[in-house]
């Protein structure tokens, strides 16, 4: 069953509303063993919704509409659905009839225009809507099946899963396709689909690459009789492949694996920012019950005040600048020390959009101090420039907070750092 979506708006098209129904309905169609296979946003014109669903069901089975049901004059699905039939718009009394009853429960009168919602195009079934006013269609058209919903986010998913999934899987649950999601940070998505190409070629299983700023989510799919055995093999031949890259799976995030591995410790981390602003405390905080394991911060914006709060010698800033290793590693080491943390965690770098103490934008340095006095290791994660403008600065500023974070859990379990500085290495290795 191949299924495509198209959801109608100006409001979406424009990008005034974000087109959160197209992503819920995309995994809640994959969850039933159905094909999504396009994803279209039209405006609210009678002549493009036409023509985006006739040529929708030229190439699928399936089409789920969303939005243009209500009563004003731009909601024009009904409209269109009803000129693609090439049928009359028809009023059903029994809807007509709801309507007045549901408007008069409310101590409202019944505007004219609210009488739309009644029409119905000549030979449609009506969809349900048990969590609102507007009706559902669900019509037939040469080539396949136009199911029209609410744009309303709740009506939709109502809707959707006690009339429109059960009419196309025939109320078969979904029992043949299985789904893992595995997390990295610090590997680019082109390395990881390189070092996956064995995963790629196994029979049932699809990938899905997720990238956002300094993290790849890969989505394993199985499909078939044995998707469950298939799915199990998938993942720990992925995990075997990238070894230290994969943090977590499923709903993990980076801040709440360093707050496990930190309680699992009885240890709390500081943090020392510059480049991130305190998006890395920020972060840590989002966690309930985060005070048990994230001591405090401190942002140091200012290079005076690395010296000053952080205790960074006077004569290392004079001279190499607040841009540099050695910086981020007396950050991390002062922010532990003065804030009485097991560990504690710095970030220094150029954010842009132009260059600081001669270094370029994107250059980063992280810091990373252990107990017992350890020196700090650092990581020089050479970010690339993402793009114009305040994009810069943005992203790599998320970039640092992931860089950062998944320092601090490499420092708990011991592991080798992404992009560590030889001097860093030098000074770890001979403190044993």
């Amino acid at each position: 069953m191949r299924v495509e979506l198209l959801t109608i708006g100006d409001e979406l098209l424009l990008g005034d509303t974000i087109n959160g129904n197209a992503a819920w309905m995309g995994r809640r169609l994959a969850e039933h063993d159905l094909d999504v296979t396009r994803s279209v946003v039209v405006g609210d014109e009678l002549d493009v919704i036409v023509a985006a669903v006739e040529e929708a069901l030229g190439r699928a089975d399936a089409v789920i509409t969303t939005g243009g049901l209500g009563p004003t004059y731009d909601d024009l699905t009904r409209d269109a659905l009803a000129k693609a039939a090439g049928v009359a718009l028809v009023r059903d009394p029994a809807l007509e009839r709801r309507l007045h009853e549901r408007v008069a429960a409310a101590g409202r009168e019944l505007q004219p225009m609210a009488l739309r919602m009644a029409d119905v195009p000549e030979g449609a079934a009506l969809l349900v809507n048990s969590a609102g006013t507007a009706p559902g269609l669900r019509v037939e058209l040469p080539g396949g099946v136009v199911y029209a919903l609410p744009g309303v986010p709740y009506e939709m998913r109502t809707m959707m899963d006690e009339a429109v999934l059960p009419d196309l899987t025939g109320g078969a649950p979904a029992s043949r396709v299985v789904r893992r999601t595995l997390r990295t940070a610090g590997v680019w998505e082109s390395v990881i689909a390189t070092r996956l190409a064995a995963v790629e070629k196994l029979d049932g299983i699809r990938l899905a690459y997720l990238p956002s700023p300094g993290e790849v989510k890969i989505r394993i799919t199985a499909t078939g009789p044995d998707a469950v055995l298939a799915l199990q093999g998938a993942e720990e031949l992925t995990r075997e492949l990238l070894g230290s890259a994969v943090y977590g799976a499923g709903e993990d995030t980076l801040d709440r694996v360093v707050h496990r591995l930190l309680a699992e410790r009885s240890a709390t981390l500081a943090t020392a920012e510059s480049i991130t602003g305190g998006l890395i405390g920020a972060e840590l905080t989002g966690t309930p019950g985060s005070s048990a394991t994230y001591a405090g911060g401190v942002v140091t914006y200012a290079t005076r005040l690395k010296h000053e709060v952080l205790g960074v010698p006077e004569a290392l800033l004079a001279e190499h600048g607040a841009v540099h290793p050695d910086v981020a590693a007396a950050m991390a080491e002062g922010v532990r020390d003065r804030l009485g943390a097991t560990y504690g965690v710095a970030v220094t770098g150029v954010a842009g959009p132009e260059p600081q103490d001669g270094q370029p934008v994107g250059t980063i340095y992280v810091g990373v101090a252990g107990p017992g006095g350890k020196p700090a290791r650092v990581i020089d994660p050479r970010l690339p420039v993402p793009g114009p403008g305040s994009e810069i600065r943005a992203v790599l500023r998320r970039m640092t907070v992931v860089h950062a974070l998944d320092l601090v859990r490499r420092e708990m379990l011991g592991l080798d750092a992404l992009d560590e500085t030889p001097e860093a290495r030098d000074d770890r290795e001979e403190s044993g």
